[in-house]
């Protein structure tokens, strides 16, 4: 009988798909997240689909890899060019997330603007008329101005809703030919003059890298908003905790962090007006089930010698 081939898991996935998975092939899931854990995982494993940072050195412990696939979009968890130099095929899933992280930074701007969760706690602990007060200060998206750094899958997307409630969008992108409808291409500092939400949805590259520093914020309205979708090392963390305490920034969310998880002293955790989730605004039930199902069926196409659904390398 001839053995299954092994794919290994370094965080679990939906149980529907895991079972899917398991017909083909033995299934191992990491014990955590910790590279020691996931170097154990892929030692003899021909596949590996990725929901953690991988050690940079992680493929020198996986012998027997062939097939690497993300459990989502972003690669910056994989070291693609050192699976590139052994040949191991790399593939991802774009657009699997996309709705998801487009409802979130809808429901921070909203959330920022108009502090319903705020509005409540205070109707509980002091009443009708302070909580009532405080509507006094939320305002509007209609006709405000939303500028939208990295107009991939996820950004286009946010572009088309937001216009759908009146907003204007300006764009910073590598490929301004292929703005969507309604959008003007800007450079950085017009974003920022210009925004009165600024929405970071770009990969995090070395161009991108510290992009939102204290000579961008400087630039930027003392109402706009900041929302961080991207990853953590696109903006400079404590530029924009000085602007937030300074009152030169009307408040942000940051959905990703320069080290996850957050330690219990991280400097954000008292900064003020500032949403704070743990890498959450692309999962939700309905994101992990479709990345699951995308990242097994594109496992399952890859054992039988097939081609992935979303390549990321050649050879």
């Amino acid at each position: 009988m001839t053995a299954l081939p092994i794919v290994a898991l370094t965080a679990p996935i939906h149980p529907e798909a895991h079972a899917r998975l398991a017909q083909a092939a033995e299934v191992r899931t990491a014990t955590d997240g910790s590279p020691d854990a996931l170097r154990a995982v892929v030692r003899e494993a021909q596949g590996l689909i990725v929901r953690n940072h991988l050690p940079e050195d992680i493929f020198d412990h996986a012998p027997h890899l062939r097939y690497v696939v993300r459990h989502g979009v972003g690669l910056d968890m994989i070291p693609v060019a050192q699976a590139t130099a052994r040949r191991i095929v790399v593939a991802n899933l774009p657009g699997s997330n996309t709705a998801a992280v487009v409802e979130y930074c809808l429901s921070a701007m909203l959330h920022l603007r108009r502090n319903l969760v705020g509005m409540d706690a205070r109707l509980r602990s002091d009443g009708w008329a302070p909580a009532r007060a405080m509507a006094d200060g939320g305002t509007e998206l209609q006709g405000a101005v939303c500028g939208i750094v990295g107009l991939g899958a996820i950004g286009s997307q946010l572009a088309t809703v937001v216009q759908a409630l009146g907003m204007r969008v300006v764009g910073l992108t590598r490929r301004p030919q292929a703005l969507p409808p309604g959008v003007k291409a800007v450079d950085k500092q017009t974003l920022m003059q210009t925004a009165d939400v600024i929405v970071l949805c770009c990969p995090l590259t070395p161009e991108t890298r510290g992009m939102i520093d204290a000579q961008s914020l400087a630039w930027a309205k003392p109402h706009a908003l900041l929302i961080n979708a991207a990853r953590g090392p696109v903006i400079d963390t404590p530029a924009v905790i000085d602007a937030l305490a300074q009152g030169r920034l009307g408040g942000a969310a940051m959905d990703v962090h320069d080290v996850q998880p957050l330690p219990a002293d991280a400097a954000v955790l008292a900064a003020p007006r500032l949403l704070l989730t743990p890498h959450v605004a692309g999962t939700t039930a309905t994101s992990m089930r479709r990345m699951s199902e995308g990242a097994v069926d594109d496992m399952l196409r890859l054992l039988r010698g097939d081609a992935p659904s979303h390549p990321v390398n050649t050879f």
